[in-house]
């Protein structure tokens, strides 16, 4: 059996990587403004990551998607981008961003390799929008959009985390925009970070969603939009868009992740939502040969775990979600 593959004999072939730790958005759900910005030589340099991702595709993985913080704020990513689609074996590089500056470096993305994004967009409201994000930029994340379908850098994929209370309300809106504009907008269930009645009322579990979309018709079920993520897809009769759904909370996707994580500062991370890590950015910096590496990119896979617990009341991680690349 060749690959990577964790003790629960789930392949691993997907590589999520954040890049930098700092955002120029501070959404409610993030809830860390007070955290200090990580030291700059504390972040994998353009030249670690790609050789951390020369080894991971020398054992399997073919996938990576760049995240943050906000990537885009990084300078020159798309070197980084050109030297990762130069990799062998890596066939998809993916890249999720807040959107504000996305019109400005779509179309030179593509042209270094980028093959699709995901834009995290929660409201359609500008009031709203400054509510969550604190920042009044409504107006680029839509034109981010725009040209991001445009250069080809499909399909983009329009991430929404619904939360009771804050824009609930708007998940039929967003529906619309499948059928009007052809989105391919995908309903993530928001994750209680904390065991307190208060953010616990704030989910919005799929199920509960998924009838508010009665409203609008049937939907059917449809073919997995490219992609390495868990969304199940549906989309409205004889409509060009798509409708997903992540249910971390109340259906999770567990069994079939497929992913590893490495944080800002260098450290590989089977789980999300757990606190097991291994620090290869002590390797990359110490002179370890490639075989090293590779035996710690396989350690990493050995200690996933089974399942997250966060909705049976396990603490959240301890990480801020901007060095994780949630």
């Amino acid at each position: 059996m060749t690959g990577l593959y964790d003790s629960w004999q789930r392949q691993i072939n997907y590589l999520r990587i954040s890049i930098t730790d700092f955002c120029n958005l501070n959404c409610v759900y993030c809830s860390e403004g007070n955290v200090a910005k990580l030291p700059r030589e504390e972040i994998l340099s353009y030249e670690e990551i790609s050789r951390l991702v020369m080894i991971a595709a020398s054992l399997g993985i073919n996938k990576v998607r760049l995240t943050g913080g906000e990537p885009l704020l990084r300078p020159d990513l798309t070197r980084l981008v050109k030297m990762i689609s130069d990799t062998p074996g890596i066939d998809d590089i993916a890249l999720t961003t807040n959107g504000t500056m996305l019109a400005k470096y779509a179309k030179e993305l593509k042209y270094a390799g980028l093959t699709r994004v995901n834009v995290s967009l929660d409201t359609l409201k500008s009031e709203r929008f400054k509510r969550i994000t604190g920042h009044d930029n409504l107006g680029q994340v839509l034109s981010g959009i725009e040209f991001a379908e445009q250069e080809g850098l499909t399909p983009v994929k329009v991430n929404m985390v619904v939360m009771r209370g804050e824009n609930d309300d708007e998940v039929i809106d967003f529906a619309r925009k499948t059928i009007d504009d052809g989105w391919n907008v995908r309903y993530i269930e928001y994750m209680p970070f904390n065991a307190s009645s208060a953010e616990s009322a704030r989910l919005v579990p799929t199920r509960e969603i998924k009838h508010r979309l009665d409203a609008l018709g049937h939907m059917e079920r449809c073919g997995t939009k490219k992609g390495n993520g868990p969304a199940r897809y549906f989309r409205f009769p004889s409509e060009k868009g798509t409708i997903g759904f992540i249910s971390p909370i109340t259906e999770h996707f567990c069994a079939t992740c497929n992913r590893l994580r490495m944080t800002s500062d260098g450290h590989l991370r089977p789980c999300l939502l757990d606190d097991d890590e291994v620090d290869i950015k002590k390797a990359l910096r110490g002179g370890a040969n490639d075989e090293e590496l590779k035996t710690l990119v396989q350690r990493a896979v050995s200690i996933k775990r089974e399942r997250h617990h966060l909705n049976e009341g396990e603490r959240a991680p301890e990480r801020p979600m901007r060095q994780i690349g949630g």
